[in-house]
């Protein structure tokens, strides 16, 4: 995994969206922005300064594969970010893929099927995800971590379980991180003879009389994130653009239109970039927008680290193995398997950090040793002789905390949790071997599940209900795929799926002029 400095280190974002207009049109939502011929009412350029087939926002999983799909095609491509490095939230996530039915689940022996994971994507999304859109996912889930392997050649080595899936099914790169993945992507792109531009940060979008999307306006040489940085120029794009610029969990005045409680209290995981204004660009250019007060916070994160940081890989690797207590009391109260939302609420409820924990012999085996370093070091991760030494370091009730982790360990022996139904895994052992090890939990802003609406071609909508010519997007910058909640390790198969659906259709796209 990258490591967290490198995100933390960044100047901090300013805000972006300061104009009333703007604020207003977020706060009152979707239904009171233009619709796509008005975007016409912006002046076209008198010139282009530069021309391309297919224009790509963002350099992540999604704008990449679309770059790679777009090239193949044949269809001449400029990939553009706003931030002086490339890989946006893609370089720092934890670097698993999400897919159903693959070779590693079967030479595992674990069962798994798209309609599976399309169950489990529909329950955690509280059944708001747009069904055509997560079938998709799950359907072109095992085809895209193939094409990710023996195409672009990233490498992925152990599958990991997520809360909320039945099995285990997140593929994880060897290097513990998305760039395992970004740095091929980026290295076949370029080979496939791709532009990719850093430091371009999209304006706002270009559209025709009819309200057909021909371009945009850009700030090259933009200095994040001084918003007055730059030199405007013009991009034509003959066939298409692609939005794939991610999500704003990082922008808090943002996110606050659509759900005030999301307060400067929560951090964020996301780069200093996730700030969402490609998405506001595409409103303003007539996009549809949904489910943008779905936000999801993540409960692995710790108060001991910045960023996305090291701990929650210990605490991915361990659900189904470790216990999850509430310090206050040495008791659990919240299944360790829950999906990301239901351990965040749970977590938020207490109204203070959790705990969660797991002995020496179920740490080794599942937390990769690097990850476990990085923790230790940084302090986030500690670890103790005995059980009893844990509880006082963290104040708990000795007696009680010592009680309830023999109960546990019975539910881990009997694979079977009577109590708060955690699933616990056939390799799980119970916790009695040293050192144990413990992190605080407290969430972070982690994902934003909505964004602007698409169809099954990754064509973006507009307000009557149909597609915007030339517009297309993927990724965490559009929403209805995972209703109100994402399931660990489905963004990755969101990305690379709907990334290379819009590399591919925007290459089709007929050119303009």
């Amino acid at each position: 995994m990258t490591n967290p400095k490198q995100t933390t280190d960044l100047l901090s974002r300013r805000r972006f969206l300061q104009t009333a207009g703007v604020a207003a049109g977020a706060t009152v939502g979707a239904l009171a922005l233009p619709r796509a011929a008005d975007a016409a009412a912006a002046p076209m350029p008198k010139k282009w300064d530069v021309t391309t087939d297919v224009l790509v926002v963002g350099t992540g999983f999604a704008g990449l594969a679309a770059a790679i799909e777009a090239r193949d095609a044949k269809a001449d491509v400029i990939v553009i970010d706003k931030m002086p490095v490339p890989g946006g939230n893609s370089a720092i996530n934890g670097g698993d893929f999400g897919a159903a039915g693959t070779q590693m689940q079967k030479a595992l022996g674990i069962e798994d099927s798209p309609e599976l994971m399309l169950k489990d994507m529909m329950k955690a999304g509280a059944y708001l995800n747009h069904p055509e859109l997560a079938r998709t996912v799950a359907e072109q889930s095992a085809a895209a971590l193939e094409w990710s392997q023996t195409y672009v050649g990233a490498q992925f080595d152990r599958v990991n379980f997520h809360g909320g899936h039945s099995v285990k099914r997140a593929h994880q790169t060897v290097q513990r991180s998305g760039a395992g993945l970004v740095t091929k992507q980026l290295e076949k792109a370029r080979a496939l003879g791709a532009k990719i531009e850093l430091r371009t940060k999209l304006v706002r979008l270009v559209a025709d009389k009819d309200g057909r999307i021909v371009g945009a306006e850009v700030r090259r040489g933009y200095k994040f994130p001084d918003e007055a940085s730059g030199t405007p120029a013009f991009i034509k794009a003959r066939k298409a653009v692609v939005l794939a610029s991610g999500g704003f969990s990082n922008d808090v005045k943002l996110r606050q239109m659509y759900d005030p409680r999301l307060t400067d209290q929560f951090t964020s995981t996301n780069q200093p970039g996730a700030t969402g204004e490609a998405i506001m660009a595409a409103c303003m250019a007539g996009a549809m927008d949904l489910q943008m007060d779905w936000i999801q916070l993540g409960p692995w994160t710790s108060p001991d680290e910045k960023g996305f940081g090291y701990v929650p890989q210990f605490v991915e690797r361990v659900v189904g193995y470790g216990l999850m207590v509430d310090p206050a009391t040495g008791k659990r109260f919240f299944k360790e398997s829950g999906n990301r939302k239901e351990r965040a609420d749970a977590i938020i409820l207490l109204g203070h950090p959790a705990l969660i924990l797991a002995d020496s012999t179920n740490t080794t085996k599942m937390v990769d040793p690097g990850q476990l370093k990085g923790a230790l070091d940084n302090g986030s991760l500690r670890k103790f002789d005995t059980i009893e030494e844990l509880a006082k370091a963290y104040n708990m009730p000795v007696d009680v905390f010592v009680e309830q982790v023999k109960r546990w360990n019975t539910y881990v022996e009997q694979k079977k949790d009577p109590e708060l139904d955690c699933l616990i895994f056939k390799d799980a052992v119970p916790n009695v071997t040293p050192p144990f090890y413990a992190a605080r939990l407290w969430p972070r802003v982690h994902h934003t599940m909505g964004g602007l609406a698409i169809n099954k071609d990754a064509q973006v909508i507009g307000f009557d209900l149909k597609p915007i010519v030339g517009l297309y997007a993927a990724g965490e910058a559009t929403g209805g795929v995972h209703g109100a909640v994402r399931l660990g390790s489905c963004a990755m198969a969101d990305c690379v799926v709907f990334g290379r659906i819009a590399g591919k259709n925007a290459a089709k796209q007929a050119a303009w002029g």
